[in-house]
C-alpha cells in the first residue's frame, strides 16, 4: 500500500510541475502574435501606400506648377480691334508738300516723322535705308528711345565707307526692334514703314572746263550726225526750188 500511495504521489507530483502545461498559454499567445504581427503590417503597408500618394500627388501639383509658370513667363501681348489700322508714320522732314529731295553721298540727313494709329508703344525701333540696286540695307539707328516725335541724323559718308552707295533711290525704313522686316501688320502695333523714299547721288570729282564731255548734251554730235543733217537740208533745199520752177511754167501760181 506505502508503495501503491507512493507511486500516486509521484504521479501527482509530476503533474502540477509538468512544463507542457506552462508551454501551453506560450502556444496559444503565439496566433495572437502572429496576428498582431499582421495588424502591425497593415499599418505599414497603408502607410506605403499613403505616402505614395502622396509622392504622386506632389508631382502633379509641380507638374502643373511648371506649367503655370511657363505660361505665365511667356509673351503678353494685348489683341486690338482688327479693324483697327495698323501704326505708321507720317515724315516731318522733309516735308511731303516739298517734293523730292536729293541728298549728296557724304552729307549729314536729317529725318523726322510722327507716328500714327498706334495703340501699343515699341519699347524701342530701329532705322535702316534700304537700296534696292545693290540689294543693301544701311543701318542708321539701332534701340533707339521712342518719342512723340521720331528723329535721326545719318551720316552718310561713314555709310559709304562701310558699304558703298550708289547714286540711286532708297527707302527709308522705321520699324520695332522686337519685330521683322517681313513681319505681318498688326492692329495697333507699329507695322515696318517703308513707304517714304528719297534719291542720293555721288558727287563726281573737278574736271576742267575744256576736259568735260557732257554725254547727254544735244551739241555733243558726232561727224557722222553733222554729215548726215547736212544732205538731209540739201535734199530738202533741191525740192522746194524743183516744185516752185514747175509750179511756176505751169501757172500755178
Amino acid at each position: 500500500m506505502k508503495n501503491m500511495l507512493g507511486r500516486r504521489q509521484d504521479s501527482n507530483s509530476n503533474s502540477p510541475s509538468s512544463p507542457p502545461i506552462t508551454a501551453s498559454p506560450s502556444q496559444s499567445s503565439s496566433p495572437n502574435d502572429s496576428s498582431n504581427s499582421n495588424d502591425s503590417a497593415a499599418p505599414t503597408s497603408n502607410a506605403s501606400g499613403s505616402r505614395a500618394s502622396g509622392s504622386a500627388g506632389s508631382r502633379t501639383a509641380s507638374g502643373s506648377g511648371s506649367g503655370t509658370q511657363s505660361s505665365s513667363s511667356g509673351p503678353k501681348t494685348t489683341e486690338y480691334d482688327p479693324r483697327d489700322p495698323p501704326g505708321g508714320i507720317s515724315m516731318i522732314t522733309p516735308a511731303p508738300t516739298a517734293g523730292p529731295t536729293y541728298y549728296k553721298v557724304g552729307d549729314f540727313v536729317t529725318f523726322a516723322w510722327n507716328y500714327t494709329s498706334l495703340s501699343a508703344t515699341p519699347s524701342a525701333i530701329d532705322v535702316f535705308a534700304s537700296c534696292s540696286k545693290n540689294a543693301a540695307l544701311y543701318t542708321i539707328s539701332v534701340n533707339m528711345t521712342v518719342e512723340p516725335t521720331g528723329r535721326v541724323v545719318w551720316d552718310t559718308a561713314e555709310a559709304n565707307r562701310k558699304q558703298n552707295m550708289l547714286s540711286e533711290t532708297y527707302t527709308l525704313i522705321v520699324m520695332d526692334a522686337e519685330s521683322e522686316i517681313t513681319a505681318t501688320p498688326r492692329s495697333g502695333y507699329l507695322a515696318v514703314a517703308k513707304d517714304f523714299t528719297f534719291p542720293m547721288y555721288l558727287p563726281q570729282e573737278y574736271k576742267a572746263w575744256g576736259e568735260y564731255v557732257c554725254a547727254t548734251c544735244n551739241s555733243g554730235m558726232a561727224s557722222m550726225e553733222r554729215q548726215t543733217l547736212t544732205f538731209m537740208a540739201g535734199i530738202a533745199t533741191i525740192t522746194v526750188f524743183s516744185f516752185t520752177y514747175f509750179a511756176h511754167g505751169f501757172g500755178i501760181f
